[in-house]
């Protein structure tokens, strides 16, 4: 009898000490608080997002753990856009623009300056400018003033967005039609590189898969290089869908600017899960189809993807981090377009209204399975 009741106290004891181990075992797995996006991908390239106003003043601490826990880089989405900064002739609104450069720097982190040349979200006061020399002086006083105040503490500027068209022919903007051609991209490139000689300098634009707006990309690099005009990297923006573009398109582009001397950024990666209009063209924000808001048929998931739609996102990603791999040599970031689902614009681009999962967190700031999906590609 005693010898029984000591084989079952030891038995007990072995148990305990087991289970003990296995709960502490599963504790640390789930925890795993040095698993993130910028440690998986640290030896490959940067892992950025683009930040509201209220993400980089800190006010949900939330958010703020979990930017500073997965992403080394950070983009403004919308406050240093010439609209924002520069809303007056003589009027800078600076307090946001310090206050994101005051997150980045406190966190260590890589920080991108968007954007200093865009005809969308432009100051009014600009588009009344007609004289060619008036515009040239406001361009220039623009540049200075802003690269110059973040001088040594802006890593890179996306000097100039957006100023092809599909084909690769210059975009008629208003920059365009004043000077009569693209001579005011020769302009904001020496500006930035002269207001700040240590920061990397892009060119932004989305489609950039295409092979004729590859073209066009690569005819104004070319140009560059024969003026002696800097520039570091072609910004790629990569609005995508779970459809396309094809793989093989986009990975013809990283080559094609790669052997340009330059290095590829992803610089607005989310994947949009709804269908959209067969007639939308690229991703101009000023694109809008208001007759399709309130239609179900593009918004068939309003309360939640099915695990379809997670899957097919799901293969999306990692399609696409598989080939960011293969070439991590010519790729310096790969940017989210926004933190989490509830934050992206694709919920309001370019119907209003729907409700959209773009996004590695979902709307409480929570890791998706794409998001554990993406990170296996690594383990």
């Amino acid at each position: 009898m005693i010898k029984r009741m000591n084989a079952f106290i030891i038995l007990f004891i072995i148990c305990f000490l087991s289970c003990k181990e296995i709960k502490k075992e599963v504790a640390e797995e789930k925890s795993e608080p040095n698993v993130s996006l910028k440690n998986t991908f640290k030896d490959d390239f940067l892992i950025g997002a683009a930040l509201n106003t209220d993400q980089y003043k800190e006010m949900s601490p939330v958010q703020t753990a979990l930017i500073k826990k997965e992403f080394n880089s950070i983009t403004p989405e919308n406050d240093m856009k010439w609209e924002q900064i520069h809303p007056e002739e003589n009027t800078y609104f600076f307090d946001n623009a310090d206050a994101y450069v005051a997150f980045g720097q406190k966190n260590n982190m890589h920080i991108i300056g968007h954007t200093l040349l865009w005809h969308s979200q432009l100051a009014p006061w600009v588009s009344e400018i007609k004289d060619k020399k008036e515009l040239e002086k406001q361009i220039e006083k623009h540049i200075n003033t802003i690269a110059g105040r973040y001088k040594g503490k802006i890593n890179t500027w996306d000097v100039v967005n957006e100023a092809l068209n599909e084909d690769g022919t210059p975009r008629e903007s208003h920059f365009y039609k004043v000077f009569g051609n693209e001579s005011y991209l020769d302009l904001a490139f020496t500006l930035a590189a002269k207001a700040d000689p240590a920061a990397k300098l892009i060119y932004n634009d989305y489609n950039l898969w295409k092979p004729e707006k590859r073209k066009g990309v690569i005819r104004i690099v070319k140009h560059f290089q024969e003026k002696g005009i800097k520039i570091d990297g072609i910004g790629m923006q990569g609005h995508y869908s779970l459809l396309g573009p094809p793989i093989e398109e986009i990975e013809n582009s990283i080559l094609a600017y790669s052997k340009l001397g330059l290095k590829v950024s992803f610089s607005e990666l989310d994947i949009t899960v709804l269908p959209n209009p067969w007639e939308l063209n690229g991703a101009a924000v000023e694109q809008s189809y208001e007759q399709y808001e309130n239609d179900p048929k593009f918004n068939p998931y309003p309360d939640g993807l099915t695990q379809e739609a997670k899957e097919k996102i799901s293969k999306r990603y990692k399609d696409l981090f598989n080939l960011f791999l293969k070439h991590k040599d010519k790729i310096e970031r790969v940017t989210f377009w926004g933190v989490n689902d509830g934050q992206s614009w694709l919920n309001n681009w370019p119907i209003k209204g729907r409700t959209n999962y773009p996004l590695l967190f979902d709307r409480e700031n929570n890791p998706k399975q794409v998001y554990q999906e993406v990170l296996s590609l690594k383990k």
